[in-house]
């Protein structure tokens, strides 16, 4: 099991209260829903929501990824789902599944307001393609890529795994009115990534569930809040306060950390809703003025909600022939609004300026 780090059992939740509410955390947790509730109020001003969630699911899907060391790009990933080929890149899959599996989990937290034992382990499939489940036998250790050691040893009995995971599950689901919704998401985060449930993507399940939290407890309406960003650019530092708290119950620096990423991706997500709603207003008025007979809301908004869109996606949402929906495409092309790229035997038009905003 590793000599460095011999299997210390896993507390179950909740941890002592003097730990997780010191006048720190107390202090950031205070600015970190501040900018949360800003976040939701300007997501809910926009009209056409679905084009905030396309656009943030899939930066989070290749962000959680990266952690994982799956490296994509945005050209690769929209290139994916809009084409009708094959998928050959195994990262590229990886990806694709992973905003399957967000979807899956927003779907399912929509409907039935809670989680059970089989919608995690499902979540977990859909990104693995597997059906490895819950781990059943010893010998998993977490080590480190470079040096090879081993730095932790999560539960390995898998009726103390299922035990912590229904105790993990029950906080997940109970309305805690004690204790602030995101210091109780950075104790959540914590303890799922302990229990380390799986053989594999322990890591993306986690951080899928960190979304599902927020939505159960109406933090926020719609997919849109993700950490993985903030942890790329402070990757060692999530590592270190994670096993703090393993090793000597340091609650504070982890907790401070968490809520940290929730203000920080909160104001940049901010950031991005208001250029994206400025580009859509600057394509209205310039399709208005320019190319008003080809004029409607509704195409203007499919091309953001899919940056790389096709005639079938005009035909399916607008309800017209292929030869009119070409013909719009190719209006818009003129315009300098879509850049046209064949891909196999199909060409996708590409809304370039706004896979410039979603990079960032």
């Amino acid at each position: 099991m590793g000599q460095n780090t011999p299997y210390k059992k896993l507390d179950k939740l909740p941890p002592r209260k003097e730990k997780i509410e010191t006048l720190e955390i107390l202090k950031m947790d205070s600015k970190a829903s501040r900018a949360l509730g800003e976040l939701k109020g300007i997501a809910e001003t926009m009209p056409n929501q679905s084009i905030l969630i396309n656009a943030v699911v899939m930066q989070e899907a290749k962000d959680s990824s990266e952690i994982e060391n799956i490296i994509t790009t945005q050209d690769e990933l929209y290139k994916a789902i809009s084409s009708n080929q094959k998928l050959q890149n195994s990262a590229v899959k990886e990806v694709v599944n992973y905003r399957k599996a967000i979807f899956y989990g927003y779907e399912l937290a929509k409907k039935q307001n809670f989680l059970k034992l089989k919608d995690v382990e499902e979540i977990q499939k859909i990104i693995i393609e597997n059906n490895a489940g819950y781990r059943k036998t010893p010998g998993t250790v977490l080590k480190n890529d470079r040096t090879g050691k081993v730095v932790y040893t999560p539960p390995q009995d898998k009726d103390e795994i299922l035990d912590l995971l229904s105790n993990f599950l029950e906080h997940f689901n109970i309305e805690n009115k004690e204790v602030s919704p995101l210091i109780s998401l950075a104790i959540l985060h914590y303890q799922f990534e302990s229990i380390h449930p799986f053989y594999d993507g322990n890591g993306r399940t986690g951080r899928i569930l960190n979304i599902l939290f927020l939505i159960l407890n109406h933090l926020i309406d719609i997919p849109i809040l993700y950490l993985s960003s903030f942890i790329i650019e402070n990757k060692t530092e999530y590592y270190r306060l994670l096993n703090n708290v393993n090793k000597k119950n340091d609650w504070e620096p982890w907790i401070t950390y968490m809520l940290k990423a929730v203000e920080f991706t909160s104001k940049k997500t901010i950031e991005k809703i208001k250029s994206i709603t400025d580009l859509l207003n600057e394509t209205i008025e310039l399709v208005k003025e320019k190319a008003p007979k080809i004029y409607r809301k509704e195409l203007i908004e499919l091309l953001f909600e899919q940056p790389y869109s096709k005639i079938e996606y005009v035909v399916g949402k607008l309800h017209v022939e292929r030869k009119a929906a070409s013909r719009y495409l190719r209006n818009l092309e003129e315009l300098g609004i879509l850049k046209p790229q064949k891909i196999g035997r199909e060409t996708i038009y590409i809304n370039e300026k706004l896979i410039e905003i979603l990079k960032h």
